[in-house]
């Protein structure tokens, strides 16, 4: 058995554990991440969607918290406070401007959602968005070029165009053949074909005579992986036009990119990041998490730490579990739950789209997100109860206001001074 210690050991790598240790390297601390793999980023479309339904569609994210805070005081948004989320925006998009991927910032504000595109031609708010997207708003869409590709399944232009022109947008259908192989059928396939300066300058050619009177141009996230600013620079140079891109299915594109800024920014404030090391059991004495066990490569590895942030997800990742006795279950570190029905009570309802019983359960912790019957355990992201992310568009929002704050704490308790 191999031991590791150090300050703070946080627990997932998806944007909230990131986000936390990311902070908390910056406050001094000794920290390392351990997970399975990656996080939800890879699926996700790499937006900062801070509340986007409520439950009707929100323009400003700010103003609509206070509301949602004060009719549901167990949210997490109601814990953590608009100053701590715009804290948290402003480090964010800080953090992403001096990142991996230069140039490729993060804009938007927490006053104002923009209205995106999604590849079924819908129109989603999300409040810090890449630079790539911007230019999606539908508030300053014209005459849009949706540019797709027979080699994409997943992306089709006409029903894309099609939907965006029942919202008033005029958007007409343009394809384009891509010669790929197999292993280049995909959005992350193309991506990398875009990061090759000569690839994406053929593309271009060929398609600056389809799109003809468009204004904008929209294509599937797929604009590099290395260096999406140059690409979307380029192309709208190449152009004459405004471009920007649409989300796809997983894999995310642009939620890899986002995991990338995450991981560089940790790694380069001293941070580590352990995976392949999911925690399989713990120690504890009395109030205070000792250490967890993770099966890594070769032998199981034992990681002790004086804090310990939970981000590890919820239902969905399978941190939490339902058995076969219909009792809830916090999987790692067998903490209390908040937001489980009650033996007896209904624990699901037959439309699959109302909102179910156990959707808002997670971990019960207490004003400082500290998990109930611990002195050492914060949790983050999608393991606190009181939300329901998918149907509010909140998930990364209280992923990273969360994530921040956990560290906050815990840097403030091991004696650190965050740095502002």
């Amino acid at each position: 058995m191999r031991r590791r210690r150090y300050d703070v050991v946080v627990i997932g790598a998806g944007t909230a554990g990131l986000v936390a240790a990311t902070r908390l390297a910056e406050a001094g601390a000794d920290v390392c991440v351990v997970a399975k793999g990656v996080g939800s980023t890879h699926l996700a479309p790499g937006t900062i969607d801070v509340l986007g339904y409520a439950p009707e569609r929100v323009d400003s994210p700010l103003a609509a918290i206070a509301e949602l805070a004060a009719a549901r005081p167990d949210h997490p948004y109601a814990l953590l406070g608009t100053a701590v989320l715009g804290e948290a925006a402003d480090w964010f998009i800080a953090t992403a401007a001096r990142g991996a991927l230069p140039g490729y910032n993060y804009v938007g504000s927490l006053e104002r959602n923009l209205l995106l595109p999604t590849a079924v031609g819908a129109l989603k708010p999300s409040a810090l968005v890449p630079e790539s997207f911007a230019a999606g708003d539908a508030r300053q869409l014209r005459r849009l070029a949706v540019v797709g590709t027979p080699l994409l399944r997943d992306f089709h232009a006409s029903l894309c165009a099609e939907n965006l022109q029942a919202t008033g947008i005029d958007a007409t259908p343009v394809s384009i053949e891509i010669e790929a192989d197999r292993a280049d059928a995909s959005t992350l396939g193309l991506a990398r074909r875009f990061d090759d300066p000569a690839w994406r300058a053929a593309f271009s050619a060929r398609l600056a005579p389809l799109i003809k009177a468009a204004d904008q141009v929209a294509l599937p996230a797929m604009l590099g992986l290395a260096d999406p600013h140059a690409v979307l620079t380029e192309l709208e140079a190449r152009l004459g036009r405004r471009v920007f891109e649409i989300p796809t299915l997983p894999p995310s594109v642009a939620g890899m990119r986002l995991f990338e800024i995450l991981r560089q920014a940790l790694l380069s404030a001293g941070g580590r990041l352990a995976f392949g090391a999911g925690v399989v059991s713990h120690l504890r004495e009395g109030e205070r998490v000792i250490s967890v066990d993770t099966a890594t490569a070769g032998s199981n590895t034992t990681f002790e730490a004086q804090a310990f942030v939970l981000a590890s997800g919820g239902f969905h990742s399978g941190a939490l579990t339902l058995d076969s006795h219909w009792q809830a279950h916090e999987e790692l570190l067998g903490l209390p739950l908040h937001g489980v029905p009650a033996a007896g009570e209904q624990r699901f309802v037959p439309s699959y789209f109302d909102e179910q019983p156990l959707a808002r359960a997670g971990v019960a912790v207490d004003s400082d997100l500290r998990a109930t019957g611990t002195a050492n355990v914060f949790v983050a992201g999608a393991s606190l109860p009181g939300s329901v992310s998918w149907r509010e568009g909140s998930g990364e929002g209280i992923a990273l206001a969360s994530g921040y704050r956990a560290a906050q704490v815990a840097a403030a308790e091991l004696g650190a001074q965050v740095a502002a």
